[in-house]
């Protein structure tokens, strides 16, 4: 039998102490609402009302039950709430990949947009380059990342991507740095500092392929993971690199100059395995993501007015490497 239906009823007739109320007050006939009660007594093997032609009572029986089906009743649906919210998307734990050099603020303020959105959900976020991300999506070990496009989407689907322009860091004495913008062109003759290919090999591949179309053929590339060590080899004389312009504020031997023609756009945005076993909150943590870079680009464009102490011309959006 359904005992947790034949609870629900029991507990009305308990309420109305009437059949017949209790009947109209569930929208079923008093027969079968007297023949189902008749059967919980059965299946528990005692009699939940006192019954005469005085009226109907709760036996002690009755009067025990009751205390325990509203106790019951209550679990059955907080269950089935959180198997709701479980389904939505708002609760258990959402493993999500970002790129190793997303800053501070971004991560900050996408865990908190997070929380408030779905209090109940973990985020355990992970340091992860672009192709690890799409390993650890492929295998389970990831229920979303956020990404360096362009990437295979073929087993993915894809969030809302967010466009970031790069701009070039350059040695503060090296002729390209005294002019207002740069086109790659000018560049031409210096080797260039890229993040290794393992780490998004779209990315870095259309990075070679708009510099040469550019005119821009670097003499060496030079690899570098860290933004520390980046900065360490073009203020070594050693290449210059392409970012948008947070990393370069850290050392006043370099600089940063816009691109003429802004030749070099990043696109970033989160993905997730395609099929019914993606987790539900993956797409909604792809779309805060989006949000968040959004509002990081402003904060980013406001600040750009005042180009500080590097005394450099304003710098678009803050991006990282993945």
């Amino acid at each position: 039998m359904d005992l947790l239906r034949h609870l629900r009823l029991f507990v009305t007739v308990a309420d109305e102490l009437h059949f017949s109320r209790a009947a109209e007050r569930l929208g079923m006939a008093q027969p079968p609402l007297s023949q189902a009660i008749r059967r919980l007594e059965k299946e528990l093997g005692a009699e939940l009302f006192d019954r005469s032609q005085r009226g109907v009572r709760l036996s002690a029986a009755g009067a025990v039950l009751l205390e325990e089906a509203h106790d019951l009743l209550a679990r059955e649906e907080r269950l089935r709430t959180l198997a709701r919210r479980a389904g939505d998307g708002g609760l258990g734990a959402l493993r999500a990949g970002v790129p190793p050099d997303t800053t501070a603020a971004v991560l900050s303020a996408l865990l908190s947009a997070c929380a408030e959105h779905a209090p109940g959900l973990t985020v355990d976020l992970q340091e992860v380059t672009t192709e690890e991300q799409l390993r650890l999506l492929a295998s389970g070990g990831l229920d979303v990342g956020l990404v360096h496009h362009p990437v295979d989407a073929t087993e993915l689907r894809l969030g809302p991507a967010v466009s970031l322009d790069l701009g070039v860091v350059l040695p503060r004495t090296s002729a390209p740095a005294r002019l207002s913008e740069v086109t790659l062109g000018e560049l031409s003759g210096h080797d260039l500092v890229l993040f290794p290919r393992a780490h998004a090999p779209g990315w870095y591949d259309r990075i070679l392929e708009v510099c040469r179309a550019e005119g821009f053929v670097p003499g060496r590339l030079r690899h570098a993971s860290n933004p520390e060590f980046l900065l360490a080899l073009v203020t070594a004389g050693h290449g210059v690199a392409f970012d948008q312009g947070p990393v370069a504020r850290k050392e006043p031997r370099v600089a940063w100059r816009p691109l003429a023609g802004r030749p070099l756009t990043l696109r970033v945005g989160g993905a997730w395995p395609a099929g019914r076993g993606a987790h539900p909150a993956a797409r909604r943590f792809a779309e805060l993501a989006a949000e968040v870079l959004a509002r990081d680009h402003t904060a980013t464009s406001r600040r750009a007015g005042d180009p500080g102490p590097t005394d450099d011309p304003p710098r678009p959006w803050s991006v990282v490497y993945g």
